[in-house]
């Protein structure tokens, strides 16, 4: 077997047994381009050694979904996927683990009309409001993460020829995972703990606000009353952890929705919907972006704030120090899942609910009544570099500091 062929079945066996920690009896849910098929049938192999009752494998074809953009009637963009969503929302109260591989070119949608992108994921985004209540509120487990596509890598490493792309992009993904790693499964019980210390710190600081100060930012975050920091590792509402993103470096929590204030500037480039937003920025007053600016994409980027009310809100703060092993590599994705890990991040739209004290079990009304902001889109965009400089503020006014020169300072 090949090193290769090694690291293919470690990352396979990593996404099952610690992304979404497969319990016996349980169905899991694979989606997963049709490129992927080799790493898919690993995991389908895994999942049921690891006593699946059940896999299933939902394909999709970035080629398919282009001729669709292209070609379809504007009508088509418009037609909510009923079965779809009947299914997996059935799917996840029964205790239906999801698992999505994702490839994405991050050029795919590029000259498509923005209307019709937004309609598409406006009217999915609603027939599936029931589906993303239960993943924000960790009802059931699921988990992402990366297969390189022949675009994305020529993407990532226009500069090497062809032959190479793909083989280079592996081998980072490989990395970011830790499956070059002798051990990855225990490598990550490590780095789970190591996160965890960072949002048991930030959980006894109680901090009301963060004041962020950077080259182009300057934004203060009010942070919802009975806000929680929260690390990689996640339970699902039978008990089982999981991780939902991988790779991850983050602790996150909740804004107050109405506590966002002063302006925010990008310093990565946004792959949302096939397109590329980049050298953007946000301005916020009582919460509510009231400015948008962007050299690249602005139109995409209007159209995502324009999702919804909900999607002028922020719904997600999470902190990732400028020296960490993504960051390190000197890569720029063009991929969320990965960028997002390399840079502190904000995310427009919906919040988690487990994001506050007892906020797994509480109303959407309780939930809103807390502080925390809800809409059919949660978009994660980088906002961190080695230039960033982080303050808290607690309930007295005192400050201090929490990230320096971009990075932990605590």
């Amino acid at each position: 077997m090949s090193d290769f062929e090694q690291n293919l079945q470690k990352y396979a066996e990593l996404a099952v047994r610690v992304g979404i920690n497969v319990q016996p009896g349980q169905t899991l849910i694979v989606h997963a381009p049709v490129l992927s098929a080799d790493l898919v049938r690993l995991i389908v192999k895994s999942a049921y050694t690891a006593g699946a009752k059940l896999v299933k494998v939902k394909w999709s074809d970035e080629t398919i979904t282009r001729l669709q953009y292209e070609l379809a009637p504007d009508e088509t963009f418009d037609i909510p996927p009923k079965w779809y969503a009947a299914e997996m929302t059935e799917e996840v109260e029964h205790g239906a683990a999801v698992l999505h591989i994702i490839a994405e070119n991050p050029d795919l949608l590029k000259g498509i009309p923005s209307s019709r992108i937004t309609a598409a994921q406006r009217v999915r985004s609603h027939e599936l409001r029931q589906y993303r209540k239960y993943q924000m509120a960790d009802k059931f487990s699921w988990c992402l993460v990366a297969y390189p596509s022949a675009e994305w890598a020529a993407k990532v490493f226009p500069d090497l020829p062809a032959s190479e792309q793909i083989d280079k992009l592996w081998d980072a993904i490989f990395s970011t995972v830790r499956v070059d790693l002798d051990n990855p499964v225990e490598a990550w019980k490590e780095h789970l703990k190591t996160l965890s210390s960072k949002s048991d710190i930030l959980n006894a600081k109680r901090f009301k606000k963060l004041h962020y100060l950077a080259p182009g930012t300057d934004l203060t975050i009010e942070l919802a009353k009975d806000h929680l920091w929260v690390a990689a590792e996640s339970v699902n509402q039978q008990g089982h952890s999981f991780v939902a993103n991988m790779p991850t470096e983050e602790v996150f929590t909740a804004p107050l929705k109405t506590g966002v204030n002063g302006k925010v500037s990008s310093t990565k480039p946004l792959s949302y919907s096939g397109n590329i937003i980049d050298n953007f920025s946000l301005t916020f007053e009582n919460g509510r972006i009231v400015n948008i600016q962007a050299e690249t994409g602005l139109e995409t980027l209007q159209h995502l704030v324009e999702m919804d009310e909900g999607a002028h809100y922020l719904g997600e703060v999470a902190l990732v120090p400028h020296k960490s092993p993504i960051s390190d590599k000197n890569i720029l994705f063009y991929n969320t899942l990965f960028d997002e890990n390399a840079s502190n991040h904000l995310a427009i739209g919906n919040a988690y609910a487990f994001n506050i004290k007892g906020g797994k079990n509480m109303t959407q009304e309780e939930l809103a009544a807390s502080g925390l902001n809800f809409s059919l889109t949660h978009v994660d965009f980088m906002i961190g570099s080695g230039e960033m400089d982080i303050n808290g503020i607690t309930e007295d006014g005192t400050e201090e500091p929490i990230f320096r020169k971009g990075n932990w300072a605590i």
